[in-house]
């Protein structure tokens, strides 16, 4: 549950000065369009489950064909669309090719969102 806020309502009838602050914390159109593409991203049961292995590891596409019991394609498929959106990052070493969160944020938004699940 959302704390109380520590600030007034905000009508826009009542106070023409407030609702100008209340606009200063709305996000560009652009920028809404790319986070909205990322919680889209992370809608898909599958992809979950891939990011879920890729939490403290960087684990190739055999390892996670394995684990998850799909096919490459099918994971190979999910992880290029994780990659557009800088979700996950890959390096090749000879044949293999290795997956892992691109960066922290990706890592708490995911944790986040489990701590709300599991005891939301």
């Amino acid at each position: 549950m959302l704390d109380t806020p520590t600030t007034q309502p905000i009508c826009k009838d009542e106070d023409a000065e407030q609702l100008a602050v209340l606009k200063d914390h709305l996000i560009e159109q652009s920028t809404a369009n790319r986070l909205s593409e990322v919680f889209k991203a992370l809608s898909d049961p599958n992809r979950l489950r891939l990011i879920s292995l890729l939490l403290e590891n960087e684990v190739c596409v055999h390892t996670l064909e394995a684990a998850l019991g799909m096919t490459q394609s099918a994971i190979s498929h999910q992880l290029r669309h994780l990659r557009q959106l800088n979700l996950v990052r890959f390096r090749k070493e000879g044949r293999h090719v290795y997956y892992a969160l691109d960066d922290e944020h990706v890592r708490d938004l995911f944790k986040q969102g489990l701590l709300h699940v599991k005891h939301g």
